[in-house]
């Protein structure tokens, strides 16, 4: 089988799989038969397969090296919380892409190799934010004598502008790559739309729950010593 040049191969195997095959095995004239998808199908399964196991290796990977960083297990926890956030946001620009193709009359956005690629990069990207709220509040309590709530949202109130005005920037840089139409923009709206999603919905939520979860987690640090009456 091959697929029309403009119709991605994921695409074309789910059209197989459920509009092509179903008919005839229910009419009978597979019986006996086994039949599957092979060539470059076949490779484009493998490489989903990998894709997965990939994004569990990522949040591993970010995890571990975040826990050796601040030396607790909890905090880095905490942070990797922004994970679901920018994957259930992936989903949703996913949605709204096919939305907006549909609208235009174009053909859907499938879940190809570069969409779930998207996912994997965001792993590496929302965490940002977190880090930059945790670290902050964790230097204010024990470098800046302030009490655990104050050092909080202190750290908060200070981090907003500077995780806005790099969020806004990355998601302004990546909507031409969602929008604009052109040669090859079906290969990577995809990619860009999992991103959009995925950065505007943490970014959004990470100011909300990062802090309200880390004002009862950090209750659990001791002060430095010499830092009781720093404030």
């Amino acid at each position: 089988v091959t697929p029309p040049a403009e119709m991605p191969l994921q695409e074309a195997m789910e059209l197989i799989q459920n509009d092509i095959l179903p008919p005839l095995s229910s009419a009978g004239l597979l019986d006996g038969l086994d039949v599957r998808l092979g060539g470059a199908a076949d490779k484009l399964l493998e490489t989903a397969k990998v894709l997965q196991w990939n994004f569990i290796l990522a949040a591993m990977i970010a995890y571990l090296l975040m826990a050796s960083m601040f030396g607790n297990f909890i905090y880095p926890l905490i942070i990797m919380l922004t994970v679901p956030l920018a994957s259930a946001g992936g989903f949703i620009g996913l949605s709204l892409l096919n939305v907006y193709l549909s609208l235009s009359g174009l053909p859907g956005q499938s879940m190809d190799i570069l969409t779930m690629l998207g996912f994997v990069i965001l792993v590496g990207v929302v965490v940002n934010n977190a880090i930059l709220i945790v670290h902050q509040a964790l230097n204010n309590f024990h470098n800046n004598g302030m009490d655990y709530r104050e050092a909080v949202l202190e750290s908060t109130r200070s981090r907003l502008r500077p995780i806005y005005m790099s969020a806004t920037t990355s998601i302004c840089g990546m909507l031409p790559l969602v929008l604009v139409p052109g040669a090859g923009a079906e290969m990577y709206q995809g990619l860009g739309s999992v991103l959009l999603g995925g950065l505007a919905v943490s970014t959004l939520f990470t100011i909300f729950v990062i802090p309200a979860i880390l004002i009862f987690v950090i209750r659990m640090e001791k002060r430095k010593p010499g830092k009781e009456n720093a404030s």
